[in-house]
């Protein structure tokens, strides 16, 4: 399993979705009351929350603390640093416009922010070198990740990379069952238990052709059947769909990855640019 998140909030964050309701319930208050929690013991966290200290204790090493005095001062230290603001609260039935709008226009702002700490360096790097050295590049996507990856098909297509994007289960896994080892298969899945997805990657597998995923957990059956793994940030909201976070975040990671192989190759990818320009230009005039 890849560790990368150092950010407790975007840990927080991440892991979300993996909770109990129990430990969702410890998430939201410590989101939303990091200036409380700094001040508290353990035993005031866990009256606060109306549940026990091993359960404290249990929602730590869930998100990869295994003390609550490191966590304390983690906290602390972010809220020093200005490196997060608490949960603006959940959207209520009685906002106005204006206040869903800022509620909506934070949370996002925050979710990308995670970002910075969740997407790995090393991973960005062995992707692109891997993408470099592919014979092919295939994007799979279903449901709303056939928008992520027809963005991605697009970007490198415009790159003058040998891609290819598949949104059909069928074509997907015939594609899959004719790929190659030195072929790049990009799969692209919010929940990353999408069977249709699943299906693919495993007869890519077969052909021993190189998996990398985009997903938004490190636990789910895709992340784990990946050679390279982006992690996206997901939250759960009542009014907002976490799928919804998840996807403004992987078009972010789709623009890191084309911006990161455009210096990575250099001048012959600005040429790939200018003549996709100049072709999609013909259709303007």
């Amino acid at each position: 399993m890849i560790i990368i998140e150092k950010d407790v909030f975007s840990l927080i964050r991440t892991n979300y979705n993996n909770l109990s309701p129990t430990q969702k319930n410890i998430a939201d208050y410590i989101l939303s009351n990091p200036e409380k929690v700094i001040l508290y013991s353990i035993s005031d966290l866990a009256s606060e929350c109306n549940t026990s200290e091993p359960t404290i204790f249990r929602f730590l090493k869930k998100i990869g603390y295994e003390s609550y005095q490191v966590f304390r001062i983690k906290v602390a230290q972010q809220i020093s640093d200005n490196s997060t603001k608490s949960i603006y609260g959940e959207i209520q039935p009685d906002d106005d416009i204006n206040t869903v709008k800022r509620k909506v226009i934070d949370l996002t702002t925050d979710s990308i922010n995670d970002l910075n700490n969740i997407v790995d360096k090393q991973q960005v790097n062995l992707f692109i070198d891997t993408i470099i050295k592919a014979k092919e590049i295939i994007f799979f996507g279903v449901g709303a990740s056939n928008m992520i990856a027809g963005d991605a098909y697009h970007k490198f297509l415009q790159l003058g990379f040998n891609v290819k994007f598949c949104n059909d289960p069928h074509i997907m896994n015939m594609i899959a069952s004719h790929c190659h080892k030195e072929d790049l298969i990009v799969a692209i899945s919010h929940s990353g238990e999408s069977r249709e997805i699943k299906d693919a990657v495993d007869f890519a597998k077969e052909n021993n052709a190189t998996i990398a995923s985009i997903t938004s957990y490190p636990h789910s059956a895709l992340a784990k059947k990946s050679d390279i793994l982006l992690l996206s940030s997901s939250r759960e909201t009542e009014y907002r769909s976490d799928a919804m976070i998840s996807r403004i975040n992987q078009l972010v990671i789709i623009d890191i990855l084309y911006v990161s192989a455009v210096l990575r190759v250099g001048q012959k990818c600005i040429d790939s640019i200018n003549k996709s320009r100049v072709a999609v230009a013909k259709n303007k005039t």
